[in-house]
């Protein structure tokens, strides 16, 4: 129902974007919202955006990372910048999304990995 995509090696201080779309006979998506699990760490909350267009980020990332929404499109956005070492990890977004037939289910994202290294 969620499909990542857009992670991948970069040096320190470059960008990417990451994407996640949802899919199937959604009726409507509540907060969605990226996280990220490092290895040997548990999976922390990286930012989030209401269905309004409020956000929230992590300390960590405020100030390089920016969350977006396209509702038309059903598809979440993490555009980051000035990526550190520190920000390699796996990235999942999640969402609650309410479905015709399915009803109101909570799902996630596969996974795309990022890894920030010279």
């Amino acid at each position: 129902q969620l499909q990542a995509s857009g992670g991948g090696l970069v040096q320190p201080g470059g960008s990417l974007r990451l994407s996640c779309a949802a899919a199937g006979s959604i009726v409507s998506i509540g907060t969605m919202n990226w996280y990220r699990q490092a290895p040997g760490k548990q999976r922390e909350l990286v930012a989030r955006i209401t269905s309004s267009g409020s956000t929230n980020y992590a300390d960590s990332v405020k100030g390089r990372f920016t969350i977006s929404r396209d509702n038309a499109k059903n598809t979440v956005y993490l555009q980051m910048n000035s990526l550190k070492p520190e920000d390699t990890a796996v990235y999942y977004c999640n969402a609650p999304i309410y479905s015709s037939g399915t009803g109101f289910r909570d799902y996630w994202g596969q996974g795309t990995q990022v890894t920030v290294s010279s």
